[in-house]
């Protein structure tokens, strides 16, 4: 039971998060809301980054090097097929948790150095949220922002 729910919540997910994440294009990665926020394309190559990331907690390590978690936006974010191949694979590890996780692992706690001990269940949510609050920044990033201004007075 508790597999079909969360595959359902992925599913809503990655079909809320597309509206966004498909409006980006190389003409737009560098579209920031202002001077000192983060580009779209840095912060969709977070998301691919975290997802991916996460996967450690439940016991999927990663080669997926973290370029973007308490760093600045450098240009981290202008390879946008790169950037896509990110977030897909993060996505296919979140299925393979829903598939390899038993109803009852779910309360499991994992220790984490966000939240401390929280259980997969509430982890994996945070992933859902992280993924969704970013999509949000991209898409009005998108619609209110543009090139920034390179040099400030």
């Amino acid at each position: 039971m508790l597999r079909e729910l969360f595959t359902d919540l992925l599913l809503q997910n990655q079909v809320s998060c597309h509206f966004a994440f498909s409006e980006l294009t190389a003409g737009n990665l560098h579209y920031r809301l202002t001077d000192e926020a983060a580009s779209a394309g840095f912060i969709y190559r977070h998301i691919g980054e975290t997802m991916n990331l996460f996967g450690y907690f439940f016991g999927f390590p990663t080669d997926v090097p973290n370029t973007t978690m308490g760093q600045p936006d450098t240009g981290q974010g202008e390879d946008l097929a790169e950037s896509r191949r990110l977030v897909e694979k993060g996505y296919a590890l979140l299925r393979t948790i829903i598939e390899q996780t038993a109803d009852a692992e779910w309360q499991n706690a994992i220790d984490t150095p966000f939240f401390g001990s929280v259980t997969r269940a509430r982890l994996f949510a945070h992933v859902l949220y992280h993924t969704a609050y970013h999509a949000g920044q991209i898409g009005l990033t998108l619609k209110k922002g543009g090139t920034p201004t390179r040099h400030r007075l």
